[in-house]
């Protein structure tokens, strides 16, 4: 197909689904944009899918906002520092923080200098299912970049940042 013709994305979508149209197939017969865009949904439903069957005692998205707290050694982070650091809502991130301060995972605790802040600590439990999954998370991250070099996930991780940028410009 010429990439310049015009088409109905919904129909290709479909003919993909319906013929089995495996990934490497896939430029074959869209753009490559808008097969990356497809792509980049399809691996994050599987990936999610894959974190939740991984752990247990949390969820993939529960995991990701605790992972996170590594981005912030000097001080524990607020609730809106965490949205914008994961990329979605204060609201989304209120709803995976109350589901792990049921669980006694993480404790908020009101700022010493601005009583309007809560910041999100994690707790004794937290650090002990966090020595419980260390080996086997680094199994997975070992499984799931096998075949890909340290210059490929870099490039990667350059284009998806750029990707992420340019949707700052989008509302």
């Amino acid at each position: 197909m010429d990439y310049k013709e015009e088409f109905d994305f919904k129909v290709i979508v479909q003919y993909i689904a319906y013929m089995g149209i495996k990934n490497e197939d896939v430029l074959n017969v869209m753009p490559p944009q808008m097969g990356l865009f497809g792509l980049l949904f399809a691996f994050m439903n599987r990936l999610q899918a894959a974190g939740d069957a991984f752990y247990e005692e949390i969820t993939c998205k529960q995991f990701f906002l605790l992972a996170c707290m590594n981005l912030y050694p000097d001080e524990a982070p607020t609730a809106n520092e965490m949205a914008e650091t994961m990329g979605c809502t204060r609201q989304n991130v209120k709803e995976i923080l109350n589901s792990l301060c049921k669980k006694d995972l993480v404790v908020l605790i009101q700022d010493e200098n601005d009583k309007r802040k809560q910041r999100i600590y994690l707790t004794e439990k937290m650090k002990v299912l966090t020595a419980k999954y260390g080996q086997k998370e680094m199994e997975f991250l070992q499984l799931l970049y096998q075949g890909i070099t340290d210059e490929e996930i870099k490039t990667v991780f350059k284009i998806i940042s750029i990707m992420e940028n340019n949707l700052k410009g989008i509302k």
